[in-house]
């Protein structure tokens, strides 16, 4: 094997970032050399836990999967390149946004890390969303901490800090509190003229009668909020043998600010400009569209985030996206094996979803629902996987598939029919990227039938947001004076990228629209599911 001797030099010098993001189902650990491609990656597999009723990963499952991740790209690193990765650029960690790590001033966790899935929080949610005349959601970090403190629970009487979990990580190894202000939007609302949380509210949440009661001032709870290409800390010599357990990596290196899954997403899709988007297809499944101006109303299916620039973003965040249909690709997985059929799972799942492309535009008269969580787009509080249909629907395979690919966007179309039809909202493209996207076309053509715009997906995308949060951190060393984020994304990292784009067809997106109403009507069958399957 030829080993490319530019790249060695690039390694051994230090002229590379990296990037860690821990997804739902997967830890990725990317690094990218001078010109933003990927020189090595590693990852490791894991998954959340409903303990006592919350959704959680623990602490010793998140540094395992972190260490894992990085060790196996130091091993294809030093197996590519011959060179021991001792020396980084620069650093940068993205994670889940939302949810609750709360600790006391010793930096002890005092409660199972709650993340965004859980939907506990409705009581706090709406009543804040009604003081802070502002949709607040239930994944929210303040609606989790009101959550807390109006039912009491002990620890909020030593409570110090609280953090998402990106955030917790930066902390861990750099000693900083400090959070990207795109991850900071969803853990509270931010004045988009001072990029600092929201002081009227702040004021507002320390003044209602049951923060009064522990005289909490929120604002010292919460972590700094920082932009885009500003200095986030050091990796301390703790931090560094802690991420590299072979205590070969150098301490100093400049980390970029922690930042959300959602942040990470538009830089990988270079959607940080106004009227434009982006859809990240996972375990969840949210889209992100930056706005040119504030939306005219509050929604309570619309979050108001902001990229990490801080400029203002309207996003539709679905618990619920492609567990469901994973769980039906394992049960065909199985039925091969139990007829001595080897297929490759990745040729499972090409060769189901290309059945949908055969499906009729309104998926026969099936309904779906995906709920492996609750929806709180729906209002519904738990999940009930299902399907259902009428004797005389047309039940084949495609259908069937088609069926399970539209439902996965129901809860999100709700969302962008608000945005792009209520708010008349502008959008002149939508860049897609995450699991669906993996198979050519499929995903692109559910997603252009759903919103009824024009869906691109760049060769990049497979790359997600570990490569998102590597290029903030390659930002942090390489901005120029003056220069923009989406500046330096459109003419540095994406500068001759081409998107292949599909169009919505009218057939399709009326086929979307029927299967709609089915879906809402539908909705009172999958409460029952919640309120008699238990």
């Amino acid at each position: 094997m030829t080993i490319n001797k530019d790249r060695v030099k690039e390694i051994q010098n230090g002229k590379t970032s990296l990037g860690i993001e821990f997804g739902s189902t997967r830890i990725k650990a990317v690094l990218i050399g001078n010109d933003f491609s990927p020189l090595a990656s590693g990852s490791f597999e894991w998954e959340t836990s409903l303990r006592d009723g919350i959704w959680t990963y623990s602490l010793e499952e998140i540094w395992k999967g972190l260490q894992y991740s990085y060790q196996k790209l130091f091993a294809e690193i030093k197996e590519k390149y011959g060179v021991t990765l001792s020396k980084i650029g620069s650093i940068g960690f993205s994670a889940m946004m939302h949810g609750y790590m709360a600790f006391d001033k010793q930096g002890n966790l005092l409660v199972p890390f709650r993340t965004w899935r859980n939907t506990m929080t409705e009581e706090a949610a709406k009543k804040l969303t009604e003081s802070f005349h502002f949709n607040i959601p239930e994944r929210w970090s303040i609606a989790h901490l009101y959550q807390a403190i109006l039912h009491k629970e002990p620890h909020i009487e030593k409570l110090d800090f609280i953090t998402t979990l990106a955030g917790y990580i930066h902390w861990e190894l750099t000693g900083k509190k400090v959070l990207g202000i795109c991850d900071a939007s969803g853990m509270f609302p931010i004045d988009m003229k001072t990029h600092n949380y929201d002081k009227h509210m702040l004021e507002t949440f320390n003044h209602l009668p049951e923060v009064e009661k522990y005289s909490l001032n929120v604002e010292k709870l919460l972590p700094k909020v920082l932009l885009a290409g500003e200095n986030a800390g050091v990796l301390t010599p703790e931090g560094a043998n802690k991420l590299d357990v072979s205590g070969n990596l150098q301490s100093g290196i400049p980390l970029c600010p922690p930042e959300g899954d959602a942040g990470t997403g538009m830089v990988a899709t270079n959607s940080v400009a106004p009227r434009t988007g982006n859809i990240s297809a996972g375990t969840s499944i949210f889209a992100m569209v930056v706005l040119e101006n504030p939306l005219k109303n509050v929604h309570p299916e619309i979050d108001m985030v902001t990229t990490p620039t801080g400029d203002l973003v309207g996003m539709v965040h679905a618990n619920n996206g492609y567990s469901d249909i994973d769980a039906w690709i394992n049960i065909f997985h199985e039925f091969a094996e139990a007829i001595n059929v080897n297929i490759p799972r990745d040729l499972l799942y090409m060769g189901l979803y290309t059945q949908a492309f055969l499906g009729d535009p309104d998926c026969g008269g099936i309904l779906a629902y995906n709920y492996f969580a609750g929806e709180n787009i729906t209002g519904v509080p738990e999940g009930r996987p299902l399907i259902v249909r009428k004797p005389k629907s047309n039940f084949n395979l495609p259908n069937f598939m088609k069926a399970h690919l539209f439902t996965s966007l129901g809860a999100l179309k709700i969302g962008m029919d608000i945005l792009l039809k209520d708010e008349g909202v502008k959008l002149d493209k939508l860049l897609g990227h995450g699991g669906l996207f993996k198979t050519p076309i499929v995903g692109q053509e559910a997603v252009a039938a759903a919103v009824n715009t024009p869906v691109s997906v760049m060769e990049t995308a497979g790359e997600g947001g570990a490569w998102g949060i590597a290029l903030l951190a390659s930002y942090l060393n390489n901005k120029e004076s003056n220069s923009t984020l989406a500046e330096f994304l459109s003419k540095k990292v994406f500068a001759g990228y081409v998107a292949d784009e599909v169009k919505p067809e009218a057939k399709d997106v009326k086929g979307f629209e029927q299967f709609m109403k089915r879906y809402k009507n539908g909705i009172p069958i999958e409460q029952a599911a919640v309120d008699y399957l238990i």
